[in-house]
């Protein structure tokens, strides 16, 4: 699959597409009835099937100073609209100028400049300065659009904020029905204090980025190598307060594993939350604590098979 940005021309071989418009944050199952919708059409009229995204998200240039909420990152994305069957994932540079379009400029965009023939959105997407454009606006300006109804359960709509309010919960389980897969977290392993590893429980630190903070504590959690191996874990995700000063990360543990995966790119599933940060008093006890929590992440993921 292919990857595109605004700021350049597309192809000439992926002009002519059916274009999936939408942001698709945490591409879950309302998104995905949205991407294949366009994928589907793509195929039955023999054209390419292209995936757009907005980076930053919208919500950034709007409101700066909003805590950390993504899902996913564009690289998690792009492999997700692959699986999906897209050929190509366009990345919209979502600027000042980019907002201040007016809906007949964002279709020429759109029609002239990238060469997309038709359009599916989810039922409630609005597009061009202030928000003023709708599905119905694309076709009145000559841009042929399907939408597509929300995604429903028991619940409700399935929705990033739906899945945005489990996780800060701790209920990765709820989370991971919503995305239709274990929420994942991606990043380089950083060099640390290595203070894990003198008490014989090396972990691989990952900084949080511009992730949601799901709920700080202790997680089983299943770790993806770039080699493809899958890896069995515990971690903590917070602010680590046995040790000091506080410092926010990711810090899985990788059973049985003695490998070095400093300035790795690895992934990281939330598999279910174990329970909160607790600060223990002294050495021993630091260690007990994370060795029962090791016992009970291993028996929680030996009854749950592997997704990658």
């Amino acid at each position: 699959m292919e990857r595109l940005s605004s700021s350049a021309p597309v192809p000439a071989h992926l002009r002519g597409s059916v274009m999936a418009l939408g942001n698709f944050d945490g591409f879950h199952a309302g998104h995905q009835a949205v991407v294949g919708r366009a994928v589907a059409l793509a195929r039955a009229e023999g054209r390419p099937a292209i995936v757009a995204t907005f980076d930053p998200h919208p919500m950034r240039l709007f409101k700066p100073d909003a805590a950390p909420f993504r899902l996913t990152t564009l690289d998690q994305r792009a492999r997700l609209f692959a699986a999906a069957g897209a050929d190509a994932m366009l990345v919209f540079e979502f600027t000042a100028d980019l907002a201040a379009l007016d809906p007949a400029a964002y279709v020429r965009l759109l029609t002239e400049g990238m060469g997309v023939t038709a359009v599916v959105t989810g039922e409630d997407f609005t597009f061009g300065k202030g928000r003023s454009g709708t599905v119905e606006s694309f076709g009145a300006l000559g841009l042929p659009a399907q939408a597509v109804g929300a995604v429903r359960d028991e619940q409700g709509v399935i929705s990033s904020s739906r899945i945005r309010e489990a996780l800060k919960a701790g209920d990765c389980g709820e989370a991971a029905r919503l995305l239709t897969r274990p929420f994942a977290i991606q990043g380089v392993v950083q060099h640390g204090d290595k203070l894990g590893r003198t008490i014989g429980f090396p972990t691989a630190n990952i900084d949080m980025g511009a992730y949601l903070r799901p709920a700080y504590g202790i997680y089983a959690v299943r770790g993806l190598l770039p080699d493809g191996r899958v890896l069995d874990g515990a971690a903590n995700l917070g602010v680590r307060p046995s040790f000091d000063p506080p410092k926010e990360l990711l810090e899985p543990h990788f059973f049985d594993f003695a490998g070095n995966l400093y300035d790795q790119m690895i992934e990281v599933q939330l598999i279910r939350y174990l329970h909160a940060e607790r600060k223990y008093e002294g050495l021993g006890a630091l260690v007990a604590g994370i060795a029962q929590d090791c016992v009970d992440a291993r028996q929680i993921l030996a009854g749950m098979p592997a997704v990658a």
